[in-house]
């Protein structure tokens, strides 16, 4: 697995699949990339370069853990572009992993050419999602046999009673079997440090990154599932206004990771938008 150094030392890893031009993929979480696969066979039409960030998957552990901000990880992904020789790029982020992509186009918008924002976190953008989104996603499952307990524990977090998380994950998921219930454990970060400080104070400054993304000439694909309770469609609307090139898609029938929920639709959708 290649290695890069970044900009404070810390040696971080990365994986490459597939031929053509390059996707740089950030992962959310903040987990390393291994959840994303090959994000159902995009690998076949563009080259994916799958960053692990720091901390996480075979990236190292920096010295200084403030270096797990979302700002700062900014520097890893620029650092990243620049170990391959890369005078722009495409971008992905996924989940959290949107954060970081968004300010890396607000930060360095002649280096960002197509981005591409999956189930897409809003706070570096501030956008706001109310319980009231999550719970009117949720209602769209209310004939599944595990709908009734996960609905309560949702209801509980949105209202500030409970904070049973593992209790919603149904929700994430087009469909919650077997396949649905591996890849959930698999994708669970697996350092709490880097998810504690991800948001620390400093980490975003909306409307800074707002002015900034007004002026960017990227085009922009914000994709989110029907099903989706992290990333709703009406926050991700909201998202897409903040741009001034964007396309809003929401794929139906699908949660979180609309790659895994419907394959070839994602790839469709994905490809028609970066090409390749």
């Amino acid at each position: 697995m290649p290695t890069f150094c970044a900009p404070d030392g810390t040696q971080l890893a990365y994986r490459v699949i597939g031929e053509g031009d390059p996707v740089v993929c950030v992962p959310g979480g903040p987990a390393d990339s291994a959840y994303l696969g090959d994000l159902g066979g995009l690998a076949a039409h563009r080259r994916l370069i799958l960053l692990d960030l720091r901390g996480t998957g075979r990236s190292a552990v920096p010295e200084d853990t403030s270096s797990y901000r979302c700002d700062r990880l900014v520097g890893d992904v620029e650092a990243l572009r620049d170990h391959l020789g890369l005078s722009g790029m495409d971008l992905l982020g996924h989940s959290a992993g949107a954060n970081i992509a968004t300010q890396y186009a607000a930060r360095h918008p002649e280096r960002t050419g197509k981005l591409v924002l999956v189930g897409p976190g809003t706070r570096a953008v501030g956008v706001g999602i109310t319980g009231e989104m999550r719970r009117e996603v949720a209602l769209l499952r209310k004939d599944e046999p595990w709908f009734p307990a996960a609905f309560a524990a949702l209801q509980a977090i949105t209202e500030g009673t409970g904070s049973d998380w593992e209790a919603v994950a149904p929700f994430f998921w087009g469909r919650w079997d077997a396949t649905a219930r591996e890849r959930h454990a698999a994708a669970r970060p697996g350092n709490q440090d880097a998810v504690a400080l991800f948001g620390a104070e400093g980490a975003f400054d909306p409307q800074g990154t707002r002015t900034a993304l007004a002026a960017c000439a990227s085009p922009v694909l914000l994709l989110t599932g029907e099903f989706d309770v992290n990333s709703p469609p009406a926050s991700a609307a909201e998202f897409a206004g903040v741009f001034p090139d964007a396309t809003l898609v929401v794929q139906p029938g699908a949660g979180h990771c609309p790659w895994i929920d419907d394959a070839p639709r994602f790839v469709a959708t994905t490809t028609d938008f970066l090409g390749g």
